[in-house]
């Protein structure tokens, strides 16, 4: 009876470290839908093309902030997997 609960639960600690790092989906990366400066929803209105990338922002204000220091954006996003849209 041990061993079977024992057994059990080292199955679920594996599939929930997959889950965790991403290996069970097969992918761990993820199209954007927030907004690199706010982290709020973004708005498919207002937009900046960096480095042949379209970058999407939640308001007006945001492409001003990006601007500023784009690379810490990107790599921000790259971190978080996210995958950009090429810019048309």
């Amino acid at each position: 009876m041990k061993m079977a609960i024992l057994a059990g639960c080292l199955c679920l600690a594996v599939s929930v470290g997959f889950v965790l790092a991403g290996c069970g989906s097969g992918e761990d990366t993820s199209t954007q839908t927030t907004c690199p400066v706010m982290g709020r929803k973004i708005n498919k209105n207002i937009y900046e093309d960096y480095k042949g990338k379209r970058v999407y922002f939640c308001c007006n204000g945001c492409p001003k902030t990006f601007k500023d220091d784009p690379e810490k954006f990107m790599k921000k996003m790259a971190d978080q997997g996210i995958i950009l849209e090429d810019a048309p």
